[in-house]
């Protein structure tokens, strides 16, 4: 035999292939499977503490000494209680007023009347109504001039366009301004991005009948006192919905403001209210890593 056969570097030992049998085939098929649905299932558990990791932290890291505290309005009680609050103690604060020494606060535009939230967008007063025909009046109440009002609920929400004062005629021979106009526009959830508000009453739609307070102070105030004038909230308005959205540079803290009154049918006002900070500064923190 030469020294090419036997040297270790040309020659290659001959082994044999073990080939699986089909029993053994089938079990390794079979433990293939087993890992990949084992992947599959600690996938979904990693998901699942990796969505209760977020909602934990969106739940308790939005406590901040700092949170916005605004002067309790639940003792409005009317009507009419509820629009001088709207005119007077809202209205002239979400806008900066004078400083102390009467000078004009003519760099804080978009603050609110403390100097220190601003303002994120405008701010909006939506109204949900009932229709007019849906209550019935029985005998007795007819005789005794007694009117008859309907509770709110999803079914006889009303949904028409009206004119001012909440007239049914197509045309109206004064001219009011296009934002007294859209005040009596209906307008579905799609054209307003809502959601349905679910408050300890009622769970109210996501259409309704918006005014925007936006503008000069002076423009504002006209145009409420116009809609109250008009009879914006009457007998058939069931909820009024003030929503506004704050931020605090100093804290850096977000505030979601609503302001809910829930008008009953047999009379009466409920009044809440509801702040929700958000402070997002450990959000920004974690994502610019």
């Amino acid at each position: 035999m030469s020294d090419s056969e036997n040297s270790i570097f040309l020659s290659r030992p001959r082994t044999g292939i073990n080939r699986l049998n089909k029993y053994e085939l089938e079990e390794a098929r079979t433990h293939r499977l087993k890992h990949l649905r084992m992947w599959i299932v600690t996938r979904e558990i990693l998901s699942y503490l990796y969505f209760l990791w977020t909602i934990y932290t969106l739940t308790y890291s939005n406590r901040n000494s700092n949170a916005f505290v605004q002067h309790d309005y639940t003792k409005i009680t009317t009507i009419n209680e509820y629009w001088s609050w709207l005119e007077n103690s809202f209205v002239e604060n979400i806008r900066a007023q004078k400083w102390y020494n009467n000078k004009l606060s003519t760099d804080l535009r978009g603050f609110t009347n403390d100097k220190f939230n601003r303002l994120i967008g405008w701010t909006t007063v939506r109204q949900v109504r009932v229709k007019s025909e849906t209550c019935k009046a029985q005998s007795t109440t007819q005789l005794l001039n007694i009117t008859c009002e309907s509770d709110y609920d999803l079914f006889n929400e009303d949904q028409r366009t009206f004119q001012p004062g909440w007239i049914n005629e197509n045309h109206t021979t004064i001219n009011y301004s296009s934002s007294i106009r859209n005040a009596y526009l209906y307008r579905t959830s799609k054209q307003l991005n809502t959601y349905i508000y679910i408050s300890d009453h009622k769970t109210y739609g996501s259409g309704e009948y918006v005014n925007e307070i936006r503008g000069l102070l002076t423009d504002i105030q006209k145009n409420l006192s116009t809609l109250q004038k008009l009879g914006w909230i009457d007998e058939k308005t069931r909820a009024v919905i003030i929503q506004c959205t704050l931020y605090n540079p100093n804290a850096q803290l977000f505030t979601s403001v609503t302001f809910l009154a829930e008008f009953l049918p047999i009379g009466g006002m409920l009044p809440t209210a509801r702040f929700e900070p958000i402070h997002l500064q450990g959000y920004f923190i974690i994502l610019s890593l």
